[in-house]
């Protein structure tokens, strides 16, 4: 018997559809929805060589303050402001040295300078540091200096960069290179960071066929799951990968109830729009909740999202592009709010299209762009070609995403367009 909801329900070739969720609305209720909590609130104390990329799970507080002592800016001289002179040539004597490490134990004295070091100790009696291409050396015991630097100068403050009991870092900071060293130079050893999550993939469908096997008639090699091992590595997840799961419901229950199991994010690709084969939808609404299962975006419109008992779900399409697309825009903020990260809106510039664009209104469009900048610093984007949902090779050779918002139609060459690029998650 033909089944009548298929005739009347909107197709993904549709471009409007009254159930579909606007992409910010899909987003808010996600972002409500995977608070951390439970087991993915956990943490772990890690030594601080081993914490990159790792989510802060405490404010880092500094205990001293950086540089815990006032140095020299540079190599030079240091001496008292007094003995500047305010025209022509002084003469001063060379009372010692102060090395990083190696301090001047003595007292620099009126007519009297030390030879210093980039980083330091300042000497006692020393307030100014007069670099060393600014003076004249008379012999070794004696400098001759003129009045161009002014009091002051050339001097690094105790605290100039941090000060004892500032809130350095917060919780829910990713910890980038930057703040390695910038723990290390509190004395820090070791850190307390987020549990990584755990995150389950497999993909659904009869047609798929292992990558490094022979394609029979009908088959197609199984790119998704490659694909989102490398985005969910990228977000520093552990993933396990499921395989292939045959377009079997039974099948489909048994992969779905043991990976959300031991799972906090369990991740499909396929089966989730409205043929006979596509189960995946439901199959969860037997075994959980479905929050919504479309988004009014293109490419990537049939996206399931709910749970399966503790575990996050996200059925993703099957085409290749809406799965980065869906990715991108819903899954990505998902594992860091999850993961206890701090999570940023995406990045959105403003660019010339380098090229005619069009669409259908009543989807928000994410086209594939190649963002660059011109002779006179302005940023450029232009299309990668064809935009087939279906067409991996866009995504491997675009930085970026063209950004279309739902009513519009057109572009025309020269035209400002919003784009989102990919680094923050790609």
């Amino acid at each position: 018997m033909t089944d009548n909801l298929h005739l009347t329900a909107p197709s993904c070739s549709d471009d409007h559809d009254p159930a579909a969720l606007q992409a910010d609305v899909a987003r808010q209720r996600i972002f409500d929805a995977v608070a951390p909590q439970g087991a993915a609130g956990a943490s772990e104390r890690l030594n601080l060589l081993q914490a990159l990329d790792r989510v802060l799970a405490e404010d880092i507080v500094a205990a001293i303050d950086v540089p815990p002592y006032v140095n020299s800016a540079m190599d030079g001289y240091a001496l008292h402001a007094h003995d500047l002179p305010d025209g022509g040539m002084r003469e001063l004597r060379i009372a010692g040295a102060s090395f990083a490490g190696h301090p001047f134990n003595g007292v620099c004295g009126s007519g009297e300078c030390v030879r210093i070091m980039t980083g330091a100790v300042m000497p006692s009696g020393a307030d100014t540091v007069i670099p060393k291409e600014h003076a004249e050396c008379v012999d070794a015991t004696a400098i001759r200096i003129d009045g161009r630097t002014r009091a002051g100068e050339n001097v690094r403050a105790a605290g100039e960069d941090i000060r004892r009991g500032q809130t350095v870092l917060t919780g829910g900071r990713r910890i980038t290179s930057a703040d390695l060293g910038l723990i290390a130079s509190l004395g820090i050893a070791q850190v307390a960071v987020k549990r990584r999550l755990r995150v389950a993939v497999f993909s659904t469908g009869d047609e798929l066929c292992a990558v490094g096997a022979s394609l029979q008639p009908g088959q197609i090699h199984d790119s998704n799951r490659y694909t989102l091992h490398g985005l969910l590595t990228r977000q520093h997840c552990e993933v396990s990968d499921l395989g292939v799961v045959r377009d079997d419901p039974s099948a489909l229950r048994g992969a779905l109830q043991s990976a959300a199991r031991e799972h906090d994010v369990v991740i499909t690709s396929g089966g989730v729009s409205v043929g006979e084969a596509d189960l995946v939808r439901q199959v969860l609404g037997e075994l959980g909740d479905i929050a919504f299962w479309k988004v009014a975006i293109k490419p990537g419109r049939p996206l399931i999202f709910g749970h399966l008992g503790r575990a996050v779900f996200f059925g993703l399409p099957g085409n290749p592009v809406a799965v980065m697309v869906t990715f991108s825009q819903f899954v990505q903020p998902a594992l860091q709010r999850l993961a206890g990260e701090t999570a940023e809106p995406p990045l959105i510039l403003r660019a010339v299209s380098g090229s005619a664009l069009k669409k259908r209104a009543g989807r928000t469009e994410y086209q594939r762009g190649i963002l660059t900048q011109d002779r006179d610093g302005k940023l450029v984007v232009c299309k990668t070609g064809e935009q087939g949902s279906g067409m991996l090779s866009s995504m491997s050779r675009a930085n970026c995403f063209i950004v279309m918002p739902s009513e519009q139609t057109r572009v025309e060459p020269g035209t400002e367009v919003m784009v989102q690029p990919f680094a923050s998650w790609m």
